[in-house]
């Protein structure tokens, strides 16, 4: 008797009567195809089974799925992997991807979707690819981003097919490609429309069994002509090996070890190039750094359920935003997409370089392929400029983005009140105004919370949403299912001075503003960090930032904290009051040249601000102290927002930090790094600053029993 909970098979042979076989990729029991060693498997049956077949010509490699052709490799059993398994694994992928390259029946393949990593691996080992000219076709080797590279063949079909010159980027950047960019590098050979793209890639694939159709060669650059030679060769990739370690200053190891394998197969061919790539994949998928990026994008999926146990989201057909200023403004952006937006402001003026700006980013987008014409078009009829509050109802969302002012974000509060209905949810994006005095008098109090987006909105990827003790279920389930909407990555905290992300940055901040005030180089502080992995150093972010802003935020959370020890540089202040305001009025820590052709000159620090910091003279402090003081007491205000409560767990605390203020990735957060190092090394060195620096680098409860105790924040 057979089992009657076995699973169907992940890829199924259809036989046509034309002769041609198509192979359907239809993973059980998920939205997308994703690879596994249980896929392989049923690929290869499927394989034999077209081989063998006599009355088969040729194939079609196509998906099952709606808008999806493989969406990459099961990442969850990477995790586990040491070296030998995760070469294991990858040679199995390259034996199968092999048969399918060297089969005697030519095989097409049917991109409509995502091909991502694998995905895209598997279109690359066949003989002809057709994609739907469709902005949900993206392709792509995003494995890099992962701390990994394409283990099954990527490294070399790639540069084969598309030309060195076009693939390093394409692979060292995990770059994606929409369908018209991807037939211009010659990475697919022809589009069609989604609706019949089997049947088009079925016609090519019997006019190739018959030698009617060939594919047309891409006509070489010069910089292929140059690639060619053995000199132009070596000079292009060792410009790219420079260019990756100026970029990732050699703290990633995956770019590095890609060039080796692109480098293996270029000097010495296909079969060395393979080789290389499979030891490649498996000393990465062995190494800490790799199973920590691997883990945080584990994460971002998992947070995407936070809301499951939540009440339904109430439906947002009209959002709210109050302020169209550059916040404003960005959140428009990431959400016209979804429903109308009224963009509320007083000016006119405001409002109209406001509706310029989004007009141009649509544009952009229709040009790129991201977007038809039609769909720039319906986002664009969206947007509703208003400078009457009476505009705002019928909102279910609103959300205020005005300055950082108690009095007036209460004000504005009230205003929108008057006109909501009660069940509307009002949200404050404000980054370490507590929310419960922004709700204070509020009619409805249990519909305010707070949305904490990140600056620059649509690129990055993280919403902190904030919650107080009485905010309704029914108003974070909305405000959560809202910001996964808007594509972002959403952790959800409880209401506090500075929140999560703002909490653990002040301390970071101004233990900076400390060191310079004991004579520390701005570059060499800014260096030490970056060294360490941060993407920027404290000093440019606190320009980037705004030394105003940074200023105000010192002063509210250090009274806030003054009991624990945390002290607090008043050069901020007087860097203000004396119009230093950072990159946005060009008068910051660094001086920054006027653009020249759209690209920004190299900013120099301003020899000016050491003036308030104690003169010019500086001195030498070891990078591994500045990196201790100012990264260990991030990590201690983050272990003690989870004792306190304002985390709901470690994997929100890492995520947080990363994605909104750039903690090493390749450490898998503030937690992950106590992990990995121990916490009893971080008491340690921790205890030893506290001696030397003050009573600030007092580890936190919690820290001292994980250390004492040996426990772990993370199970895997």
């Amino acid at each position: 008797m057979s089992n009657l909970t076995e699973q169907p098979p992940a890829i199924r042979l259809e036989k046509r009567p034309d002769g041609v076989g198509i192979l359907w990729f239809d993973t059980p029991e998920s939205p997308v195809n994703i690879l596994s060693s249980r896929f392989f498997g049923d690929f290869a049956a499927a394989l034999d089974g077209f081989e063998a077949d006599p009355s088969l010509r040729a194939g079609v490699l196509a998906s099952a799925k709606p808008d999806s052709f493989i969406a990459g490799a099961d990442l969850k059993q990477f995790v586990g992997l040491d070296a030998a398994q995760g070469t294991a694994l990858v040679t199995e992928g390259h034996r199968l991807l092999d048969r399918v390259a060297a089969s005697r029946k030519p095989i097409v393949a049917a991109i409509h979707g995502v091909a991502l990593g694998g995905g895209l691996e598997v279109a690359l080992a066949c003989h002809y690819r057709v994609a739907s000219e469709d902005p949900k076709t993206q392709l792509a080797l995003p494995e890099v981003q992962l701390g990994v590279l394409p283990g099954a063949g990527g490294t070399q079909r790639l540069p084969a097919l598309i030309g060195l010159a076009a693939a390093l980027p394409a692979i060292l950047t995990g770059s994606r490609f929409k369908a018209r960019k991807a037939l211009k590098l010659g990475l697919v050979d022809h589009l069609t429309s989604p609706r019949g793209i089997v049947d088009v890639a079925a016609r090519a694939a019997l006019q190739l069994a018959e030698g009617t159709l060939r594919r047309k060669p891409r006509k070489p650059t010069p910089l292929d002509r140059l690639a060619a030679t053995g000199p132009g060769r070596s000079f292009i990739l060792g410009q790219a090996r420079k260019d990756v370690l100026r970029k990732t200053r050699g703290l990633y190891p995956a770019p590095l070890r890609i060039l080796d394998c692109i480098e293996a197969g270029q000097a010495r061919g296909f079969r060395a190039g393979a080789t290389a790539e499979q030891q490649g994949f498996g000393a990465l998928v062995g190494d800490s750094k790799g199973k920590a990026l691997i883990k945080l994008f584990l994460a971002m999926t998992d947070v995407k359920k936070a809301g499951e146990h939540l009440p339904p989201p109430r439906r947002v057909s009209r959002l709210g935003i109050l302020g169209a200023g550059f916040m404003g403004e960005g959140i428009a952006a990431v959400s016209m997409s979804q429903n109308t937006v009224v963009l509320k402001d007083l000016t006119p003026a405001s409002l109209g370089k406001a509706a310029k700006n989004l007009d141009a980013g649509l544009a952009k987008r229709e040009k790129s392929g991201s977007l038809t014409r039609l769909e720039r078009d319906r986002q664009w009829s969206n947007l509703v400029f208003s400078t009457d509050t009476q505009d705002l109802a019928g909102c279910e969302l609103v959300i205020e983005a005005v300055f950082e002012k108690l009095e007036l974000k209460r004000q504005i509060l009230a205003d929108a009140e008057a006109v909501l209905h009660p069940q509307a949810v009002f949200a404050s994006n404000t980054s370490a105004l507590p929310i419960g005095r922004i709700a204070e008098g509020a009619k409805h109090p249990e519909r305010v919370l707070g949305m904490h987006y990140f600056s620059p909105v649509p690129k990055m990827p993280l919403l902190e949403i904030i919650v107080t003790d009485q905010t309704a279920d029914w108003a974070l389930s909305t405000a959560l299912a809202y910001g996964v909407k808007q594509g972002k990555t959403c952790i959800v905290v409880k209401d506090g001075p500075g929140f999560y992300t703002t909490r653990i940055l002040a301390p970071f901040v101004g233990e900076a503003m400390l060191l310079l005030e004991e004579g520390a180089d701005i570059e060499a502080l800014d260096k030490a960090l970056k060294d360490f992995g941060f993407p920027v150093g404290p000093i440019a972010l606190l320009d980037e930032v705004g030394i105003d802003v940074g200023a105000h935020i010192a002063r509210d959370l250090g009274a806030a904290f003054a009991e624990r020890g945390w002290k607090t540089s008043p050069a901020a202040a007087k860097l203000v009051d004396a119009g230093y305001c950072g990159r946005k009025n060009a008068k910051g820590f660094y001086i920054y040249p006027p653009e020249k052709k759209g690209k920004s000159g190299k900013k120099q620090v301003n020899p000016e601000v050491y003036g308030f910091f104690g003169g010019p003279a500086r001195k030498s402090f070891p990078a591994a102290e500045m990196v201790d003081r100012l990264a260990l007491l991030m990590v201690n205000e983050a272990v003690r927002c989870l004792e306190e409560g304002i985390l709901g767990s470690a994997r929100d605390g890492d995520l947080g930090a990363i994605l909104g203020l750039g903690f090493p990735p390749f450490t898998g957060g503030p937690f992950r790094y106590v992990d990995l190092v121990g916490a009893a090394d971080v008491v340690a060195r921790m205890e030893r600053l506290k001696t030397t620096c003050g009573d600030r680098f007092t580890p936190c409860a919690m820290l001292v029993e994980m250390a004492r105790e040996g426990k772990r924040f993370h199970e895997d």
